[in-house]
């Protein structure tokens, strides 16, 4: 299949061999925006799952988190290696020691080959980064930033915490220790124009980040976000919309930036709106044949085959 991006299914084949799956697990972290550091609401958006709905839980030691993970992938995927994916909340955001003995554990298990862990670019103390660099030296490691958009406006208005110079220096901190770089970018946020989403991915692209992940703006049940939408303060993106602007996004990033994610899912028991994001298979399909139409009308090459 021709994509016009970088694919991280193609990243993986080039550097790993082989495809991994990743397998959501937990830390037990919670978030500055939560424990009344920053805030107690989290961000707008966030659930009260910290994004970590798919994870398995961290009431159990880590291989066994791992072994549960499998389990629940394993019709969808026959290979017998993954990545440990530390999903859920800040996982950066505690004691350097516990966190130490969990992913050191986890890159120890004989089916994991990379460590992929969510946090967010003020959780980065020196000492975690130390802790990082070490972990590094064992096993290729992401580290996944929470930026959202670049714009001061919408972070305040989202709750998100810091300020984007804080970003860049966590950026700059990571490469030096030898970690790739993926961004976590919202698409749709609240008031949010098509121009300012584009200049957040023109940026992210300039900023030296390895991998972008492109999330398209859930509702879901008991956020802040779900107040506001009911209120009609704003709307949600159509998929014409949402496809469009994505399009636009690909085309302004660097060819060898690693798209991991080109929209996302949520539990359907949680997702409030659009409706038309339930289906994930038809909305990548959409999203696909865009990408063929485009290239099509361009005569564009495309960056990558697999």
């Amino acid at each position: 299949m021709h994509k016009p991006y970088y694919s991280f299914n193609q990243y993986l084949q080039e550097n790993f061999g082989e495809k991994l799956y990743k397998l959501s697990l937990e830390t037990g972290c919670t978030c500055p925006n939560r424990d009344g550091t920053l805030g107690t609401g989290g961000c707008i958006f966030c659930s009260a799952g910290g994004s970590g709905e798919f994870a398995e839980r961290a009431i159990t030691d880590v291989n066994a988190q791992i072994e549960l993970a499998k389990l629940r992938v394993q019709k969808k995927f026959k290979g017998e290696h993954y990545i440990a994916y530390f999903q859920s909340y800040t996982n950066t955001y505690g004691d350097v020691k516990t966190l130490r003995r969990i992913f050191f554990t986890a890159a120890e298990n004989d089916c994991i080959r990379a460590i992929s862990i969510a946090t967010r670019p003020d959780c980065l103390p020196p000492e975690i980064l130390k802790m990082l660099a070490e972990l590094r030296e064992r096993i290729p490691v992401f580290v996944e930033l929470g930026l959202q958009s670049i714009h001061e406006s919408t972070a305040q208005r989202i709750r998100r915490g810091y300020p984007l110079s804080v970003y860049d220096s966590a950026v700059k901190n990571l490469h030096q220790i030898g970690i790739s770089v993926v961004t976590h970018i919202i698409l749709g946020l609240p008031f949010e124009t098509r121009e300012q989403m584009l200049e957040t991915l023109q940026y992210v692209g300039n900023s030296g980040a390895d991998g972008i992940k492109l999330q398209l703006l859930h509702i879901l049940r008991g956020t802040d976000l779900e107040t506001m939408y009911r209120n009609g303060t704003f709307q949600t993106l159509s998929k014409a919309e949402y496809i469009g602007i994505l399009c636009d996004c690909i085309e302004l990033l660097p060819e060898n930036t690693v798209i991991h994610r080109l929209t996302g899912d949520a539990p359907k028991s949680l997702l409030i709106a659009p409706a038309w994001s339930a289906n994930k298979k038809d909305v990548l399909n959409s999203i696909q044949k865009a990408f063929r139409e485009r290239n099509i009308q361009q005569g564009k090459k495309h960056l990558s085959v697999y």
